[in-house]
């Protein structure tokens, strides 16, 4: 071993669970969305939360005893909220989780959620250490923070460094809202898709999109075009909470997304699931806004606040209802399609237990709920992904 760590390659092919990583100025963007995909975006929440690297890993295989790692994380700041945490790296040695860590600096992007604007202010790099690996050849995993945009600036090991290549098993590819992204779990390896795929024993590609499971085309288009042995869509909460849509447009954007998968991957197993228990979309609709009271307290919370008397706004009854209606209708001739109801990964009596902290996202508990429960009804016994 050398007595310090030199400059490692960092090269794309280290990088596992990204749809497409960017070359820019200071290193490596991963982005969940591929280029294409991004240009037919105008949201800038969008373009957050697909550049937040939720299941991207870099994996090598090595013999270092000691990694440093230098990125430039994006620290958001909500105008008028408490300062987030500093994001998570989780370090996974042999697929067992081994250390922690977390990078102080970089760029900030200052989100004033009542107007919808968002300005960024340039910082510097930041280095993360992991140090007293075990001295011998391993595969490491260093799992980026799922709710922080991060570049990779440079790695340096005391060992030389090889991509970990592919691990044989299937992959499976899943698509959801904040929740799947990750919104308030405890690091990266502790979102609920990751634990689930840790139980189904697959390789997960997250494109858990906070505040962006909208049945974007171009969403579809990136799914139908990325090779998969399992996939999933979790749709619903979005849908109410952001208004886009009433529910005569709700069906027929659910059969185009579905559609376009299935041009791409005709026969793959593919479950529709919809949203979990959520008291404040379950009979209001949206749109959804910042709940006023929870701010003057210091803490975020939401609220709906469309009109629970119009049948043509979307709650989440309304939605699981015609997701359900559309699958049943489909799998007639498409027998791998599944539905799979969201309350029965988090209903009523878990909220009763584990409530919501901001009414809508849950906490780090309830993320180890939702992962086993999915991996209990879709990756065992006669689950749909068996």
């Amino acid at each position: 071993m050398n007595a310090h760590p030199t400059t490692a390659p960092l090269t794309p092919d280290l990088i596992q669970g990204a749809l497409e990583v960017e070359r820019t100025e200071r290193g490596l963007a991963p982005h969940r969305l591929p280029s294409l995909a991004r240009s037919r975006n105008t949201d800038p929440q969008l373009a957050m939360a697909e550049s937040q690297p939720s299941g991207v890993r870099l994996a090598l295989r090595t013999r270092a005893t000691v990694i440093e790692l230098d990125t430039v994380p994006t620290k958001r700041r909500y105008v008028g909220t408490p300062p987030r945490p500093d994001g998570v790296y989780d370090l996974r040695v042999d697929g067992r989780l081994t250390a922690q860590g977390t990078v102080a600096g970089g760029d900030v992007l200052e989100i004033d959620m009542t107007t919808g604007t968002f300005a960024t202010t340039p910082g510097d790099a930041g280095t993360l250490r992991f140090d007293g690996l075990p001295d011998r050849l391993k595969d490491v995993e260093i799992w980026l923070p799922h709710n922080e945009t991060t570049e990779l600036v440079a790695l340096r090991t005391d060992a030389p460094v090889a991509p970990v290549g592919a691990s044989g098993r299937r992959v499976w590819l899943h698509h959801g809202s904040s929740i799947s992204h990750g919104s308030d779990a405890a690091s990266p390896t502790t979102i609920w898709p990751v634990i689930a795929a840790d139980r189904g024993g697959v390789d997960l590609i997250n494109l858990g999109l906070g505040g962006s499971a909208l049945l974007d085309p171009f969403t579809a288009r990136a799914m139908r075009d990325t090779p998969a042995d399992l996939i999933s869509v979790k749709l619903g909460i979005n849908l109410a909470n952001a208004d886009l849509m009433r529910l005569r447009a709700l069906g027929p954007a659910v059969h185009g997304f579905l559609d376009t998968l299935r041009d791409g991957h005709p026969e793959v197993p593919l479950v529709v699931v919809s949203a979990i228990y959520c008291p404040v979309h379950e009979h209001t609709p949206g749109p959804g806004a910042l709940d006023p009271e929870a701010l003057r307290e210091g803490r975020v919370g939401f609220t709906a606040t469309g009109d629970p008397s119009d049948p043509t706004r979307l709650t989440l009854t309304t939605i699981r209802r015609e997701l359900e209606r559309v699958v049943r209708e489909r799998s007639a001739q498409d027998t791998n399609l599944h539905y799979l109801d969201g309350r029965e990964l988090y209903g009523e009596d878990d909220f009763a237990e584990l409530p919501l902290p901001d009414g809508l996202h849950p906490d780090a508990a309830t993320h180890h709920r939702i992962g086993d429960r999915f991996a209990d009804r879709v990756f065992d016994s006669d689950g749909p992904f068996v």
